[in-house]
């Protein structure tokens, strides 16, 4: 059991630091790692209140990195790919939250899917692949 521990403490932290190198390479994406993770975790607890406040800056927040040089550590079609889908779902987010029209579980349904673009981008920074 001491052994599964440790072999998770080590997996844990070395996960995290090379995402850390990720956003240190690329701080576009970090913004936008900051304001996704100050909205999308209240969303978990269903507290939609900083999503339904700063959709606008996820939003602008999305466009800086699509404008962003994408390091060359991680530039691929891939990447580039995700990149637009991050854009263009962060933008029809606030547009929704904007037009009062949707409802909690429409919002956070879509702020799910949108976390998990996100993290399709960060995941293909990883893939040593390209």
């Amino acid at each position: 059991m001491k052994n599964i521990l440790t072999l998770l403490t080590i997996l844990f932290f070395s996960i995290t630091a090379y995402s850390q190198s990720i956003f240190s390479k690329w701080p576009a994406l970090d913004e936008y790692h900051k304001v996704m993770a100050q909205t999308f975790h209240p969303s978990e607890d269903g507290n939609l209140e900083p999503i339904k406040k700063r959709s606008g800056e996820l939003k602008t927040q999305a466009g800086l990195v699509a404008k962003s040089t994408i390091p060359t550590d991680f530039d691929s079609p891939a990447i580039r790919k995700a990149v637009k889908h991050l854009n263009k779902d962060s933008k029809a987010l606030d547009k929704v939250i904007q037009s009062n029209k949707a409802t909690d579980p429409q919002i956070t349904k879509s702020l799910a899917a949108l976390h998990d673009v996100f993290h399709d981008v960060v995941g293909l920074c990883k893939d040593e692949k390209h």
